[in-house]
């Protein structure tokens, strides 16, 4: 076979849907099998589970093979940051390091073997791009939500450390005490606890669950989905130029050229 043939062929079998199945049930695969490991087993087990885990290991350097002949220009291969992960998960994976000072990280680069599942699943790809775009957006929501727990435990601490140190003892333990009543985590409890010195404390608590519980969370809920959208939309444009389809605002280009095609000729 010449070098085109194989390409071809590799390029036919990276884009078949059965492979690509093939691939997800092997990485599922896998992430049970480090699952398994932390039970007690018996040593033949654990020595099949070994055999297996070297299985999945070649599997995976053949999938790697195969996505890198697939693409035809070998550079922009490594242009992508899901590419390098895959190619680096299994190359330390393929390390005999399961007897030496290093067994932790092969054990660690086994674990994340499971996140091959997002590069091998576009929608999944697509759910963590559009959190990592939304990153910028979201710090400036995390920041503003930072300032808020640190006002509202400067005031719990302040004002029922003595009532109950474990929980507003300082600033810090305070903060701690605030996640939890964000997260409902008996919370009414806390409340109750300070409402029997200070009956108004309840103010506090349900002023700072607006703020933070649903008004922050509804803003980060918020951004995500529009910067899904954005996603979606670009994916959208992209399908359709690979299709040959003309967009909404590349058909109204053109009916405006055609249109100032028109009104020159009338004037001439």
């Amino acid at each position: 076979m010449t070098i085109v043939q194989i390409q071809n062929a590799s390029l036919r079998l990276r884009n078949n849907k059965i492979f690509e199945l093939f691939v997800v049930s092997i990485i599922i695969l896998s992430a049970l099998l480090i699952g398994a490991k932390t039970y007690p087993i018996p040593d033949s087990v654990m020595q099949l589970v070994k055999w297996l885990d070297l299985a999945i290991t070649l599997i995976f350097l053949f999938e790697i093979t195969i996505r890198f002949i697939a693409e035809e220009n070998k550079k922009r291969f490594f242009h992508s940051g899901w590419n390098i992960f895959d190619t680096l998960i299994v190359i330390v994976s393929l390390i005999p390091i399961e007897d030496s000072e290093m067994a932790l990280v092969g054990r660690l680069v086994r674990i994340f073997r499971v996140l091959r599942m997002v590069s091998i699943i576009p929608e999944l790809r697509m759910l963590l791009n559009s959190l990592l775009r939304a990153m910028p957006q979201l710090g400036y929501v995390l920041l503003l939500m930072f300032i808020i727990f640190y006002i509202y435990a400067a005031v719990g601490a302040t004002f029922f450390a003595k009532i109950n140190p474990v929980l507003w003892g300082d600033i810090s333990i305070s903060l701690l005490t605030l996640f939890r009543v964000m997260t409902f985590e008996d919370w009414t409890d806390i409340m109750y606890e300070t409402m029997d010195v200070y009956p108004l404390s309840w103010i506090f608590y349900l002023t700072f669950i607006f703020l933070t519980a649903f008004a922050f969370l509804n803003m980060v809920i918020g951004i995500v989905v529009n910067v899904l959208e954005d996603e979606h939309a670009k994916e959208r444009a992209a399908q359709d130029e690979a299709d040959g389809k003309i967009s909404m605002d590349d058909l109204a280009k053109e009916i405006r050229s055609l249109k100032e095609m028109l009104e020159q000729q009338r004037k001439d």
